[in-house]
């Protein structure tokens, strides 16, 4: 057996260096339980307040100098709100947040009604029993049993459940739901409550010539009826089962616009100022315990650790963001269609970082503009293919912009295949196949040809 000596080298990562890379893929709100775990398992870390809270109606009357200065239209939200709070009425009636459902905001509107106490209570069952989108599934006649009441009373409350907010309540099925949105309006359009009563079939298939002639009316009053009736809400409960389940998010970044340029901010204000505690300090200083100054010094050094990882996140993350804010400026000032390619490998080079930092650095962060609040992956994009020049390629984003300008520009009773897309998007300088072309039409939530087609 022969002996080898020979010399390698390998690569460790520290847990510091792994504590680092945790904390910069931390999204806000993880990171905020983190640092609040931390501080119950650390004694040495003591959170410190940003601004004294004496003067915290100072510093946001401040802000919101600066928000009207920067941004004239923000001066009539503000007077707005401004009004509301001196409404000593304002907040008169609302519903605890808790409460805040489909169920709650149409029983507030049964129990100030001046009905017979039996009418209220059938009411109210009937309200206990509308399903997250405000319909009742069950038949009147079974629930008259249930709550062991007469049909002629269930059905006197079903017509005051159905005249509450909002409107549509209460509907048995879609057709009932519609037609009690339309008979709120003010002037009840007749020909588009006879269409929910008997067109929805012929309505869902765009066949407004056949809805014309059944119901002897002229092809501009049904298209008119049509646009309507769309507009209505066919599940008017959505909204108030939605809140349950709502999600906050805090954009990690905000993107400030000027007219001549942009400026980045941070939003750590609600995270809590880390320090190194004063009395173990001294405590460190002047015990003489061997083992109270080696837990210390232990205690200590993490928190140091700690402190700077989250100083390197927010450093590592506002780098990130510059570079992406200006490869992408084009969709900061534009707005969505006006992505270009970009991939981690570009910003990677810019800052000088390695692609994987980037990678955990954008993860589960958001940027908030004028466009609204995207998460920053959002901006890394693929190329789709070289353009005529030879140059630019086209995004994805880009590339459902023009499908969806096309789409809308198309002859309705003759709609563009996909095939026939494909060519036009070609011939545009945006190559895709026809299994793209579809597969960006379903993103878009648009119908293939037979749906978009429109009948005379």
């Amino acid at each position: 057996m022969e002996l080898n000596l020979s010399q390698k080298q390998t690569q460790t990562l520290s847990p510091q260096m792994m504590q680092s890379m945790e904390i910069l893929q931390m999204g806000s709100q993880e990171l905020l339980e983190y640092i609040e775990e931390a501080v119950q398992e650390n004694p040495v870390l003591e959170p410190e307040e940003r601004y004294d809270k004496a003067n915290e109606s100072d510093q946001l009357r401040r802000k919101l100098e600066w928000l009207e200065s920067t941004d004239p239209q923000n001066r009539y939200y503000h007077q707005q709100d401004t009004e509301e709070q001196d409404d000593r009425l304002s907040n008169y009636g609302t519903v605890e947040d808790q409460e805040n459902s489909l169920y709650y905001y149409v029983l507030s509107q049964l129990k100030v009604l001046e009905l017979p106490p039996e009418v209220t209570e059938a009411g109210a069952f009937l309200v206990e029993s509308l399903n997250a989108n405000g319909w009742l599934d069950e038949p009147l006649e079974d629930l008259a049993v249930s709550c062991g009441c007469p049909l002629a009373l269930m059905e006197e409350a079903l017509e005051v459940v159905q005249g509450l907010e909002p409107a549509g309540v209460g509907a048995r099925d879609l057709s009932e739901c519609l037609r009690l949105q339309l008979i709120r309006r003010t002037p009840v359009n007749q020909l588009a409550v006879r269409i929910v009563e008997s067109q929805l079939d012929a309505l869902s298939k765009s066949r407004y010539g056949l809805i014309a002639r059944t119901l002897k009316a002229t092809s501009e009053e049904v298209r008119a009826a049509c646009e309507l009736i769309r507009s209505l809400n066919p599940r008017p409960g959505t909204g108030f089962a939605a809140r349950e389940h709502l999600t906050y998010i805090n954009p990690d970044i905000i993107v400030v616009s000027f007219p001549d340029h942009f400026e980045l901010l941070t939003n750590d204000y609600y995270f809590p100022h880390l320090g190194i505690s004063g009395y173990y300090t001294r405590l460190l200083k002047e015990s003489d315990d061997q083992q109270v100054k080696d837990y210390l010094t232990g205690k200590v050094r993490q928190a140091k650790w700690m402190v700077h990882a989250i100083e390197q996140r927010r450093s590592t993350l506002m780098s990130c963001a510059s570079c992406i804010l200006e490869l992408q400026e084009a969709f900061f000032r534009q707005g969505p269609g006006h992505l270009v390619p970009m991939s981690l490998a570009d910003v990677a080079g810019r800052i000088g970082v390695h692609e994987s930092t980037v990678s955990r650095a954008v993860k589960d962060k958001y940027i908030q503009c004028s466009m609204g609040v995207y998460p920053l992956s959002y901006f890394f994009s693929r190329g789709l293919g070289s353009s005529a020049a030879g140059e630019d390629a086209a995004s994805p984003d880009a590339a459902k912009a023009l499908l969806k300008k096309l789409i809308a520009e198309e002859d309705k009773r003759k709609p563009l295949s996909d095939q026939k897309l494909c060519e036009m998007m070609s011939a545009q300088g945006c190559a895709l196949s026809r299994r793209t072309v579809a597969k960006y039409r379903d993103e878009l939530h648009i119908p293939s040809t037979t749906g978009r087609k429109q009948y005379e």
